[in-house]
């Protein structure tokens, strides 16, 4: 799935998917922002998993000292790159969100928002213990996925893009509880609290699941500080 986002939903067409949202889509897009940026001090150094074309990287660059965004696609940084502008307190980088090219202990936070725990289609529990491993002890790693609630409205963002090309046809004999299935191959799942829970139950970090504006879910670890 890494390959559709890298071959047919990258850069401008990835942009575009945003700008056909919704009103009630818009709304949980920005809620899911300021949840996170309210969260930010200044100074402090942010790392964005999967920041396509830098969507939110300006506002958090506006809060946090230094911000960096990574994704695998190339096409989506280089627009990247146009989309940031004269923002100087932030870079982009080409990188595997499970095999961080960073020291341990190097972030004060780490975010992963719009549902990128599923998007990926990597081991989440790989995804989460790397995040971790790159935070600071006393930091933050925020994981979205959404809110059941939202559902409707989520299909039919999804519809939207189906029926200008961005995706395929969607798969109504398949799509369903949270999942959405296209006929071109394209899965989006969710990760329900239980599941963010469990992942995280063992490691040494305390975990706690915030429902914002009826349409996230936020899994939100910290990484407890030495004793």
């Amino acid at each position: 799935m890494s390959d559709y986002y890298n071959d047919k939903l990258s850069s401008e067409r990835l942009k575009r998917v945003y700008d056909i949202a919704p009103p009630r889509v818009r709304r949980y897009l920005d809620a899911e922002v300021d949840y996170i940026v309210q969260k930010v001090s200044p100074g402090d150094v942010v790392l964005e998993l999967g920041c396509g074309y830098g969507r939110i990287l300006p506002a958090l660059a506006r809060q946090a000292g230094w911000v960096i965004g990574i994704d695998t696609s190339l096409a989506s940084l280089v627009l990247g790159q146009e989309t940031l502008g004269g923002v100087s307190n932030c870079d982009l980088l080409c990188m595997d969100a499970v095999q961080l090219g960073f020291r341990d202990s190097v972030f004060d936070m780490v975010v992963c928002v719009q549902n990128g725990i599923s998007a990926f289609h990597v081991n989440q529990r790989e995804l989460i213990r790397e995040s971790i491993r790159v935070t600071k002890r006393g930091g933050v790693v925020l994981f979205s996925s959404y809110s059941g609630k939202f559902w409707k409205n989520r299909l039919r963002w999804f519809e939207l893009q189906s029926k200008v090309g961005l995706l395929g046809e969607i798969d109504y004999m398949k799509t369903g509880n949270g999942v959405i299935v296209c006929k071109d191959g394209f899965t989006a799942t969710t990760v329900q609290p239980d599941e963010f829970v469990s992942m995280t139950k063992k490691l040494d970090v305390e975990t706690r699941i915030v429902e914002v504006d009826e349409s996230s879910l936020f899994c939100e670890i910290v990484r407890r500080p030495e004793k």
